[in-house]
């Protein structure tokens, strides 16, 4: 019961911080964005180690102001994307979408989306990916994602209704096999965030130049229904000094793999899953301070 209310204090929370920001407009909602970023980053520096680790990982050749500047940039991102993801349904509509959405070599994708097999969608926690969902939606795409229920049943709820009141059906990654299974035989669109380690089980890729654990299912599942792959990335928009433009993205379809026309050099389930993870690597060079750096990717 003590945990139970507790669950339902922190909703009540999360609910009252969702209402206020829906109050902003994109300015109010970017000086925000800017002012928790410094306080996590200078202040009260969240996960630390494990930012410093993922870093020097990735970039082992930048220096710590660097690393500081990137950590900053990157907590901006996130707190801008909560501030996005409030505000998306109440600007963004169906009527003026391409005022705030740019599409980026989708017209072969969304040809692939008319053919008489499922599609799947390959993207990480890079970019305001809840926005590509979103995007999916407008377009009247609606899309399967496999999610991690959250531990408290009220939030849980709460973000699953805002994600499917837009098109976006959720299926758990615990038990969900049944239902992805059931979204291939119909020929639906799965969208799966393919950056978490996978455990012993995994398919073992290189990240970054380090063993990272892929899931292997996609690959699997892409052999088995014939399914192509798109890698899409759906990224902010920055403005010409540099700073980010919110609630303006290009959602970008980067590279695709058909395995009915499978390249010499991807015929395999481990060398797809190192494809897109390459892919997605290749993406996330370009624009780190979009990228969240707070996962445990590596942990060997």
């Amino acid at each position: 019961m003590l945990q139970k209310i507790g669950h339902y204090c922190l909703y009540i929370l999360v609910r009252t911080m969702f209402c206020i920001v829906q109050i902003f407009d994109t300015k109010k909602g970017t000086a925000f964005a800017r002012s928790a970023a410094f306080f996590f980053t200078k202040i009260l520096p969240i996960r630390r180690r494990i930012l410093r680790e993922n870093l020097q990982t990735a970039f082992p050749g930048i220096s710590d102001a660097e690393r500081q500047n990137l950590v900053q940039s990157m907590w901006e991102h996130l707190f801008l994307m909560g501030v996005e993801i409030a505000l998306i349904r109440r600007k963004i509509r169906d009527i003026h979408w391409t005022d705030f959405i740019d599409l980026d070599h989708a017209e072969p994708m969304l040809s692939l989306m008319h053919q008489d097999r499922p599609v799947f969608i390959v993207t990480g926690h890079f970019g305001n990916f809840e926005a590509g969902g979103f995007s999916l939606g407008i377009l009247s795409y609606p899309s399967h994602t496999v999610a991690r229920t959250l531990d408290n049943p009220f939030i849980n709820q709460f973000i699953k209704s805002l994600r499917e009141a837009t098109g976006q059906y959720l299926i758990p990654k615990n038990g969900g096999a049944p239902e992805i299974m059931n979204v291939c035989d119909k020929n639906g669109l799965m969208v799966f965030l393919t950056d978490q380690w996978a455990g012993r089980k995994g398919c073992m890729i290189n990240f970054f130049g380090k063993p990272a654990s892929t899931f292997k299912a996609i690959a699997v599942l892409s052999i088995q229904y014939k399914a192509p792959i798109a890698v899409c990335f759906s990224l902010r928009k920055t403005l010409s000094n540099g700073q980010f433009d919110p609630l303006h993205f290009r959602l970008k379809v980067v590279e695709f793999f058909d395995p009915n026309n499978m390249p010499a050099d991807i015929q395999n389930v481990k060398e797809i899953t190192q494809w897109f993870s390459t892919v997605l690597e290749q993406g996330i060079g370009r624009c780190p301070d979009q990228y969240w750096w707070l996962h445990r990717r590596w942990k060997y």
